[in-house]
């Protein structure tokens, strides 16, 4: 289980990119974090991993505190923890084959590293992901000569191959056109459900969100202000995600009018209290 406590990120200008932010996520269940630009949805995703280093609050994977973390036991943590770009971040000059493989960097020495040595297995497994993803027979193209819907799935290919823990997804569709985001979309959830690990995706197309997300967090100006299912997205949420605006306060209790019925409210107010 993935627990965020108090997540904090104030840049040296002063700047707030996070104010506090809690969240677990935990099962196979993917998770949209939605929110206007600038919102603070790419540097939650990326101090979670610490490729953004936070300044408060702890981020704990399975129990072990990854904000504490330097070294080779950050190195080791963040093998759990598969990566999937905006920009694809993949080695434009090497074949498809060699990127996906790089996913498995972190569990062989620094010299077969240097010289792409990888085990029989990983080569095997390699092929199997590429074919699961939709990229069968493309293993030898070079990154540079594909499209942008499978450069994304060689990047989810790479983070696939690391084994990890959970899926963090950073803005995976932001550059393709509809049909490529809903395949994309459909591969990441497939493989929440079939490798039974939880996908965490910042994601700006609130459609794709309530399509395909099991539980929708919004953040505005650095801080958490919704968090529900994709049902209980409706134009309030939207209202205070997008426009800051406030939820109206429905607690309060009704004072009853010459018209009203005097024992229709008295028993609001009772339930209301218990409640």
């Amino acid at each position: 289980m993935l627990s965020v406590t108090d997540l904090q990120k104030t840049y040296p200008s002063g700047d707030e990119a996070l104010k506090g932010v809690d969240l677990d996520v935990t099962g196979n269940e993917t998770v949209a974090v939605i929110g206007p630009s600038g919102a603070g949805k790419s540097t939650f995703i990326r101090c979670i991993n610490r490729l953004t280093e936070p300044t408060g609050g702890s981020v704990e994977l399975d129990g072990l505190e990854i904000t504490g973390l330097s070294g080779k036991e950050l190195r080791n943590a963040r093998r759990d923890m598969g990566m999937i770009f905006q920009e694809y971040n993949l080695i434009e000059r090497l074949t498809v084959m060699e990127n996906v493989l790089s996913g498995r960097l972190g569990y062989v020495s620094t010299w077969d590293a240097f010289r792409r040595k990888f085990s029989g297995e990983d080569i095997e497994r390699a092929y199997e992901v590429l074919d699961r993803v939709g990229l069968e027979g493309h293993e030898n193209n070079r990154a540079d000569e594909l499209s942008g819907g499978q450069r994304q799935r060689v990047g989810i290919a790479r983070a696939i191959l690391q084994r990890p823990k959970i899926l963090l997804v950073d803005e995976p569709t932001s550059s393709l056109d509809p049909e490529t985001s809903r395949a994309v979309m459909d591969l990441l959830t497939e493989i929440a459900a079939e490798d039974d690990i939880p996908v965490l995706i910042n994601i700006h197309e609130v459609d794709l969100a309530e399509e395909y997300a099991d539980r929708i967090v919004g953040l505005r100006d650095g801080e958490k202000v919704f968090e529900g299912t994709p049902a209980d997205l409706d134009e309030t949420a939207r209202g205070q995600i997008y426009r800051g605006e406030e939820i109206p306060d429905d607690t309060a209790v009704k004072r009853p009018s010459d018209d009203d019925d005097p024992t229709e409210s008295t028993t609001q107010e009772g339930a209301m209290r218990r409640g």
